[in-house]
């Protein structure tokens, strides 16, 4: 199909894409990799006044080290670029990444696209929960950072303001004493989580004993990602994988659609956490 009419801009600079954006009014959509939301448009389920194109502006792609240690990865950087960088071992990222769409989509599809996207299906936002990530955005007003726990609203809702950009994703670099891993089942036409779980087991003070840091965080299950606090605690007491997997949808409105019932997607969710748990903890050592 063939989107509504719309104004178009491609914007130089960063400080021009700002710009832009803070006068309009609100009827204005982003646009990186457009993997997003060119098919909304196309189905005419989206129909912005006008799209900004951020997609080439080099300044916000990259990953690098920021002063605290932490990685720094810059909103336009693609699932590809994340992938291919050598630095960057997350367990679940390797996991994830080389399973997200086709190769069209890793290619040009952006990290920052995925999370202001907020597709309650979509891995990315799970990946960044569980990693504790921030999120960095800009407007004529300045700069925030957003706790990724306080970024998504509800389904295909954030955080943003109308007027903020997107630069910034931060979260801590692969330590030794740490372990993560992914493992989902998806819808087999689309690709999204059915159900997903990211996980990141950890000791803050480094040794063999117990864990003390643990984070759950599920894709799919139900309409915005969370992280799954019962099944940390659980794994923090010394339960067992199974055991604190069984938590995995505790207090949580599990989503039933024409692709899997509350039930069965509560059973697959449990059984994604169980296999993340048991992988990531492996790699913890």
């Amino acid at each position: 199909m063939i989107p509504a009419a719309f104004d178009y801009a491609r914007p130089k600079s960063l400080d021009e894409a700002i710009g832009l954006l803070a006068n309009d009014g609100g009827t204005t959509k982003v646009i990186a990799g457009g993997q997003s939301i060119l098919p909304l448009m196309k189905l005419r389920l989206a129909q912005p006044a006008k799209l900004i194109d951020i997609g080439r502006l080099t300044e916000l792609r990259g990953i690098r080290r920021i002063d605290d240690g932490r990685l720094a990865i810059g909103a336009l950087t693609t699932y590809d670029e994340l992938l291919r960088d050598p630095n960057l071992t997350h367990g679940l990222l390797r996991d994830a990444l080389p399973e997200i769409g086709d190769v069209q989509v890793r290619n040009r599809g952006t990290i920052g696209g995925a999370i202001a996207h907020a597709d309650p299906a979509s891995d990315m936002p799970a990946l960044l929960l569980a990693l504790d990530a921030d999120v960095v955005a800009r407007s004529t007003k300045g700069e925030r950072t957003i706790p990724i726990a306080k970024f998504f609203n509800g389904p295909f809702a954030t955080a943003l303001a109308a007027d903020e950009i997107l630069v910034e994703i931060r979260f801590l670099a692969p330590r030794e004493d740490y372990g993560s891993a992914y493992r989902s089942i998806e819808q087999p036409a689309s690709g999204y989580s059915l159900a997903g779980a990211a996980v990141v087991v950890g000791r803050s003070g480094g040794g063999k004993g117990p864990f003390d840091d643990v984070r759950i965080a599920l894709a799919g299950v139900a309409d915005t990602p969370y992280r799954a606090t019962a099944a940390e605690k659980a794994v923090l007491a010394s339960a067992r994988p199974a055991d604190a997997a069984a938590l995995a949808t505790d207090g949580v409105t599990v989503a039933s659609d024409i692709h899997a019932d509350a039930e069965f997607r509560a059973a697959v969710a449990a059984v994604q956490v169980r296999r993340a748990l048991e992988a990531a903890i492996a790699r913890a050592g």
